[in-house]
């Protein structure tokens, strides 16, 4: 009998063997090499929880989460319609959503002061200290104040916060999209305020 022969009688058995273990019962414990992973501390789907005082262990969904799924309003979320024009203004969701320009505005200064100060200035003028400690004119941004930026539609403004635009980064990973309409609204308001001089 050849060795190859006598190689596949022998992978036959062992596989019939193993095969006929299958399904058997046993007295013994099974063995588990990594213990908490087959026996992991985690509530099960619709099931009470003592620890959340709802007394549920399903969590409800967070306020302003998008499913994968879900329809996006391509103008709430990139600044453009399905013609790829810009949109004139904030959309009036997005301000039904802060209860009104007031307080987007108050969220928009403050999310300004965080991102956009650095570069672009306490008044949006082009005088942040970025520029200012780098001494370098090619990466000196642009004032708010110019006619170019300030007939600009909001919702190329807002495209720019979210995928940046020359030497500017774009924003859309770190800043909400509310916030990036409420900055925006900020930077109109800014405009506003510096109009009266001129």
């Amino acid at each position: 009998m050849s060795r190859s022969l006598i190689a596949a009688v022998l992978a036959i058995a062992g596989a019939s063997s193993l095969a006929a273990c299958q399904g058997q019962h046993s007295s013994e414990p099974p063995i588990v090499p990594i213990r908490n992973m087959h026996e992991q501390p985690r509530y099960d789907a619709q099931e009470a929880a003592t620890y959340f005082t709802d007394g549920r262990a399903m969590r409800p969904i967070v306020e302003h989460t998008v499913a994968q799924e879900m329809e996006i309003d391509p103008i709430l979320e990139d600044g453009v319609d399905e013609n790829l024009d810009y949109a004139p203004t904030i959309p009036d969701e997005v301000v039904a959503g802060f209860d009104g320009m007031e307080a987007l505005l108050a969220r928009g200064q403050t999310r300004f002061d965080i991102y956009c100060v650095p570069c672009h200035g306490a008044l949006g003028d082009g005088e942040g200290m970025v520029p200012e400690v780098s001494n370098v004119a090619t990466i000196r941004p642009p004032t708010f104040h110019d006619d170019r930026i300030r007939h600009m539609p909001d919702g190329q403004l807002y495209a720019t916060i979210r995928n940046g635009l020359r030497n500017m980064p774009a924003y859309g990973h770190v800043v909400p999209v509310r916030d990036r309409w409420a900055i925006v609204g900020y930077v109109r308001a800014l405009q506003l305020s510096q109009m009266d001089g001129q």
